[in-house]
Order: structure tokens, then C-alpha cells, then sequence
């Protein structure tokens, strides 16, 4: 079974994240895999604009944890090799940036879930549109990670994504679209007529004048700086894995099941640095 769905209606490109039993979880197939899609819809004259959504119960919930942090596959034995660490994550942030980077527009479907690292894939589309239900964040920025597209502070800002970042929030759609994150969130039972009909009325310019408005935007963002911050977030994502307080998660997660790490991560529960979980007196 495919990890990332493809079909084509008329001018139309249906990508779908396909590993429903894990919430679309990221592993390296289908974070390549998506950008093998993207490259497909770009080569196809018809198409004209591409919808990204997650088959399932979520969009997508993250980077596959059960291996990255349980299993410890997103974490080298010291001494770390920082540039081996950046070459991995530029892989993944690369695939995810295909849509960013496809010259026809996409419009990114949210319901469930899109957090963590399925934040950063949701973000980097052109337009997001979510379920009201529906819910992101990036909650690594506790401890273990850095969101390595950088989109926050260019779709928001500068306090609301400092904001997002310090405390690893999750809000639902109608949150993130009052602070600008997302175009627009609507209730749950609209979702799909919602995006079919913004993908139907973009469909309907055609292919090189979509194109020559998307390059003048997002040039527009290159020139603040984007490459630049995706560097420096990668690098510092591989940092939060090996610091202290990620060796010490990375521990947790091995010794009392990720599930169990992650809930103590997002609630606030237990403090890393000090490797112990907080007294509440």
C-alpha cells in the first residue's frame, strides 16, 4: 500500500498522506514520497492546482515517535555528528518544502491533527484550510525539537509565533485562523466542500499566471530570510535531540513507552533538566 495516495481529477491533483493506522506518522518514505507527487502533478499539463489532506482520522500527527524517540532512530551515540544530523533532517525538510516549491498551487486539507512535524508539512502549502475540530501546534518545542521549515514566524509573526514556540501549544482551527496561521477553518461537515470549492475556483486561472503569482510571494518570503532560518532551524533541531534535556526525554521515552514521555512533555509534568518529574505542593 502506498504511504501517499495520488489520483487526478481533471485539473485537479489529489495527494493524500496514507498511513492512516498511525495517524499519517512521517517516516522517510512518505515524506519522500510526497515530493515524488508534487514532482508528478508539476509535470502534468491539466493539472492545475494540488489538495493535500490525510487519509484517516488526522492529517498527520508527527514524526513516527514509536521509531524516532522510542526506538532511538533520531538519535546518534556521542559524540554527535551535527552535519550528519543536518543532512538527515534537510532530506525530510526538503520533501516537505516540494510543496512550498511546486509552481502550482496547493491547498492543504487539515482534519484531526496536524502537529509536530505534520504542522511543518501543513505549512508549507500555499493555503491551509482546517476543520474547526481540528488541531496544531508543534509541541516538540518543549523539549526534543525545532520546527525545521521555520514557516512560523513568516505566516504569523514574530509574537505569535514566539508565542506558539515557547509553550508548544495546540489550538484548534478557528484559533489559528483569528491569529493568521491558516486562510480559514470552518465547521467540520463543510471541510470537504470548502476546499473543493476554492481548488475548483483556482482551477479555473490558468497554469502560468497561478505560476507567476506564486513565485512573486513566495520571493517575497526568500528575501526575509527563509533559507537562511530553515538552516539555522535544522541545526538547532538536531541540537534539542542532543541536549541534556533531549538525551534525558530520549531516556524517558525508552524506559516508560513514548506515549508516556510525550504526555509528561505536553503537560508540563515533568521537568528535564532536572530529570525528575515537577513536585506539585
Amino acid at each position: 500500500m502506498p504511504k501517499v495516495e495520488y489520483k487526478k481529477t481533471g485539473r485537479i491533483a489529489r495527494i493524500a498522506l496514507n498511513r492512516p493506522e498511525v495517524l499519517n506518522a512521517i517516516d522517510e518514505e512518505l515524506a519522500e514520497s510526497i515530493s515524488i507527487a508534487v514532482e508528478r502533478a508539476c509535470a502534468d499539463r491539466d493539472i492545475r492546482v494540488l489538495i493535500l489532506s490525510g487519509n484517516g482520522k488526522s492529517f498527520c500527527a508527527g514524526y513516527d515517535l514509536a521509531r524516532f524517540a522510542e526506538k532511538g532512530d533520531g538519535f546518534q551515540d556521542m559524540p554527535w555528528d551535527a552535519m550528519r544530523d543536518f543532512d538527515l533532517m534537510s532530506r525530510f525538510t526538503g520533501h516537505f518544502m516540494s510543496l512550498w516549491k511546486s509552481s502550482k498551487p496547493v491547498v492543504c486539507k487539515v482534519h484531526g491533527h496536524a502537529v509536530a512535524g505534520g504542522s511543518d508539512i501543513a505549512l508549507c502549502a500555499d493555503l491551509v484550510v482546517m476543520a474547526d475540530s481540528a488541531r496544531i501546534g508543534y509541541m516538540p518545542a518543549r523539549v526534543w525539537g525545532c520546527p525545521s521549515t521555520a514557516m512560523w514566524v513568516y505566516r504569523i509573526g514574530m509574537e505569535k509565533a514566539k508565542r506558539m514556540l515557547f509553550t508548544g501549544d495546540v489550538i484548534d482551527g478557528r484559533e489559528a485562523e483569528r491569529m493568521g496561521l491558516v486562510l480559514k477553518s470552518v465547521p467540520d461537515e463543510d471541510l470537504d466542500r470548502e476546499v473543493e470549492s476554492l481548488a475548483e475556483r483556482i482551477s479555473s486561472v490558468p497554469s502560468n499566471q497561478l505560476a507567476m503569482h506564486k513565485m512573486v510571494v513566495n520571493q517575497a518570503v526568500e528575501s526575509m530570510g527563509l533559507g537562511g532560518s530553515q538552516n539555522l532551524a535544522i541545526l538547532l533541531d538536531g541540537i534539542a535531540r542532543h541536549s541534556p534535556e533531549g538525551v534525558n526525554f530520549k531516556n524517558r521515552a525508552e524506559k516508560a513507552g513514548w506515549k508516556r514521555a510525550v504526555e509528561e512533555r505536553d503537560q508540563g509534568s515533568f521537568d528535564w533538566t532536572e530529570n525528575r518529574p515537577f513536585d506539585i505542593r
